[in-house]
């Protein structure tokens, strides 16, 4: 019985191979083949074409006349502001004081050939019904250009 564990444990001995190679060149093959795919997905840099302040200004053409930017705040209380300035009473669907004035800043974007953009920003606890009164009065105004912020966050 002990001549035949002496012979497994020589065994054992005999069984070990040494160092395998054939791992080692799979493991180099695949880091490879990571960086070959990599080096696939590299952004080619490109030119862009800026002026910086100071070296004179270029004349605004059409495509590039900035847009006019109004911020819309509607309040919990039904109270309509553009750019902070308070419109029409709180209970008035219509709203005509508001519409007019988009009427009048959405005609002189037009003339200079810009755009206007809206952004609507709605307290939280805010009626939906007053948030599409002022909708509506920008439907009248023809403005498309809308955007949505609640509680601070755009949408």
């Amino acid at each position: 019985m002990a001549h035949n564990k002496k012979h497994r444990h020589i065994e054992a001995e005999q069984v070990n191979m040494g160092f395998q190679i054939a791992p080692m060149i799979d493991v180099v093959f695949v880091i490879m083949l990571f960086f070959m795919v990599m080096a696939g997905a590299v952004k080619v840099e490109r030119e862009l074409k800026t002026q910086l302040p100071g070296l004179g200004t270029p004349a605004l053409s059409d495509d590039n006349t900035p847009p006019d930017e109004i911020l819309v705040t509607v309040e919990e209380t039904g109270i309509v502001t553009l750019n902070e300035e308070e419109f029409d009473s709180p209970t008035d669907k219509v709203l005509p004081n508001f519409t007019n004035t988009l009427m009048r800043l959405k005609q002189e974007a037009d003339h200079r050939n810009a755009k206007v953009m809206v952004t609507i920003q709605a307290e939280e606890q805010a009626r939906y019904e007053r948030v599409i009164d002022v909708l509506n009065s920008m439907a009248k105004a023809k403005i498309a250009n809308v955007t949505f912020t609640v509680g601070g966050d755009e949408f």
